[in-house]
């Protein structure tokens, strides 16, 4: 793409049934790639704490601590968050929504994992809002609802739904694509934080990628009721995180 490009989707966002068109395919691309900026790379979600307290020390071992992440606070909570949330925009329920937003601050367990959920939900939300510069392209619903985000405190999923509800993609191609830039930033926090090499960071992603199709599957069924946010172990290291020597991360 040419610098100073910028892209734009279809009006269209009905779902489809047959193979993702390639605007909505690429839309999911760049959503879920590190280089959007976001700030993920600046947080490891208690990766780097695990590694000091946890004994986390090995491949294999943040491998495991990974996929237990992905299962129990992934796909129970912020992927759920993120379908019912697509749903919501396109529905154009912002009350929705916002309730789902709400959801999300509710249950971040520590301070940085709060700061988290909101500074890349607004950077998500800034992003977005530049996407409508400079353009005339009569889409009012969807600038009304970016600036209906933007006036949130936005958490990341919440804003993340907003960005894929434009495309035709269905709720899990959009979770695919969510849970695949959260494996790479982790993995990346993983071998800045230990003694890892590019091959094992390949290999642990190659375990998240085989599991991550479960986690949508498991994920865009939830209803509001089995939606949930427990995962102890990880609000105590993010905690400890807070006042963790020479650190590399802000969570």
């Amino acid at each position: 793409m040419a610098t100073g490009t910028t892209m734009t989707t279809t009006a269209t966002t009905t779902p489809t049934d047959g193979p993702l068109p390639a605007a909505s395919l690429l839309q999911l691309i760049w959503l879920a790639s590190p280089a959007l900026p976001v700030g993920g790379f600046s947080y490891s979600e208690g990766l780097e704490s695990a590694i000091e307290y946890a004994g986390i020390g090995s491949e294999a071992a943040v491998a495991d601590w990974l996929l237990d992440q992905l299962y129990i606070a992934q796909a129970r909570g912020d992927m759920a968050v993120v379908a019912q949330a697509l749903h919501a925009w396109r529905s154009d329920d912002h009350e929705r929504a916002r309730a789902l937003n709400e959801w999300v601050l509710r249950t971040r367990e520590t301070s940085e994992l709060r700061l988290q959920a909101e500074q890349m939900g607004r950077s998500l939300a800034d992003w977005l809002r530049n996407q409508h510069q400079g353009h005339n392209d009569g889409d009012y619903e969807r600038l009304r609802a970016v600036q209906f985000l933007a006036a949130l405190p936005p958490t990341y999923p919440v804003a993340f739904a907003l960005a894929a509800s434009a495309t035709q993609a269905p709720a899990r191609d959009v979770l695919l694509a969510y849970a695949f830039g959260w494996a790479e930033n982790m993995v990346q926090a993983a071998l800045k934080s230990m003694q890892l090499g590019q091959s094992a960071g390949q290999r642990i992603l190659a375990r998240l990628a085989q599991a991550i199709p479960a986690a949508a599957d498991h994920a865009v069924q939830l209803a509001d009721c089995e939606r949930q946010a427990f995962s102890p172990m990880l609000a105590i290291l993010s905690a400890r995180h807070e006042t963790q020597y020479s650190r590399l991360f802000r969570s």
